[in-house]
């Protein structure tokens, strides 16, 4: 007998002997390999012939599926007896039924996986025994159960629990390195998690505070911009407001105090240098329109919210990877044909706001229709609606409440 004969389930099914991978059941019996994922996952309970038949053949018709059964077991364990002697006694047959059985020595990884979570959650485990634990959790878990795997849609109500469990255990381990300032393991944490669960807000939150805890602002504004971008980018969404109100703390962990009026002065000359509009993220973005809001009637002066969304002429979703391309490409015409006073902000994935100071209706609308022109010029025969709003604000209870109704206003 070989020293160790491992089953990898997670992401993946692969067998392990002495740690070298056998593919063969894989290439030559994708059904076989589902039989013994769902026995194996049983934990030794004996699994009717009946569920066997509906989840291995749920899509097809079979004049004898029973017969079919038993053929597929008996080719199985031909297979596993070729890669092992007596490997295929591990299919063990009862009264209408079949179950799993572990040789000695054998591991399968969610077994391990499921008595580590066990013990993290009975809170029993402290210390350098919790990190350990922790450290192992995190080298099993590459990849959710089954994730990779062909037929697994039976296998998803406990793939999403586990699932859950792990996710539940990587936020308290969290909690335990936050209260104990050990920040780059945080970040390690973080990272290693993010590779299962790649939308996870609190997760990248946890990451990006770790990194300003331990100054790499820098890091931690590309981390933000990687989210917004997978985000707009791959889901075609807008991040939660938690996520877009991180970017103050990101840019606000980057200042450092100095008094002295010259390098003030130095730093504003700086950044004033800059043409065209200002591009920025949404949460500055309100920033700025509750400051001009605050000014309209102390000033006694206009200023116009532009609104621009785009989206297919038929009224179909668009593919995210264009939709993103195009959104971008309607920003830096933003830029280059705006004033440098107009300020520009992505409000969701195809809408675009805009705030324009010192226009009245009638040059803001000859504004827009410019931008459209540049639009369709960029984009000849593109099938994509161009459409925009635009109107006056002011301190107004009416116009606040508008503003309110769109995100706008606190």
């Amino acid at each position: 007998m070989p020293t160790q004969i491992r089953i990898q389930l997670m992401k993946n099914f692969a067998i392990y002997i002495d740690e070298i991978k056998v593919d063969q059941l894989v290439e030559k019996s994708r059904k076989g390999v589902a039989l013994m994922e769902i026995l194996i996952l049983s934990r030794g309970q004996s699994v009717s012939n009946f569920r066997l038949m509906s989840a291995l053949w749920s899509e097809e018709k079979s004049s004898n599926p029973e017969n079919a059964l038993k053929t597929l077991v008996s080719r199985m364990r031909a297979l596993l007896n070729q890669l092992i002697p007596d490997l295929g006694g591990c299919i063990v047959a009862e009264r209408g039924s079949y179950s799993w059985k572990c040789l000695p020595g054998m591991t399968v990884d969610v077994y391990e996986i499921e008595e580590i979570l066990s013990a993290l959650e009975s809170g029993k485990e402290d210390g350098q025994d919790r990190d350990k634990l922790f450290e192992r959790l995190m080298n099993l878990y590459g990849g959710d159960l089954l994730l990779d795997s062909d037929q697994n849609e039976w296998a998803l109500a406990q793939a999403t629990a586990l699932h859950n469990r792990y996710l539940e255990a990587v936020y308290a381990y969290l909690e335990d390195l936050k209260q104990r300032e050990d920040y780059d393991s945080v970040i390690n944490v973080c990272r290693r998690a993010l590779e299962v669960n790649n939308l996870d807000d609190r997760l990248h939150m946890d990451l990006m505070s770790a990194l300003i805890k331990t100054e790499r602002s820098n890091e931690a504004m590309l981390q933000y911009k990687y989210v917004m971008h997978l985000y707009y980018h791959y889901l075609g969404v807008r991040p939660s407001d938690n996520m877009q109100e991180f970017y103050k703390q990101i840019v606000n962990s980057g200042k450092t105090l100095d008094l002295n009026l010259e390098s003030i002065r130095n730093e504003l000359i700086e950044s004033n240098a800059q043409k065209g509009a200002f591009i920025c993220e949404y949460m500055v973005f309100k920033e700025i329109f509750n400051l001009q809001m605050r000014n309209l009637e102390r000033l006694g002066s206009t200023m116009f919210l532009g609104v621009i969304m785009v989206g297919k002429i038929d009224g179909s979703v668009m593919d995210p990877i264009r939709q993103d391309n195009i959104m971008q490409g309607l920003t830096e015409i933003l830029r280059q044909n705006l004033r440098k006073g107009d300020t520009v902000s992505r409000f969701s994935p195809t809408i675009i706001a805009l705030l324009l100071p010192m226009v009245n209706y009638s040059t803001g609308h000859l504004v827009m229709e410019r931008i459209k022109t540049r639009f369709y010029q960029k984009y000849p025969n593109c099938s994509v609606a161009f459409n925009y709003r635009i109107g006056p604000l002011s301190s107004e209870k009416k116009e606040v409440e508008k503003a309110k109704a769109i995100g706008l206003v606190e």
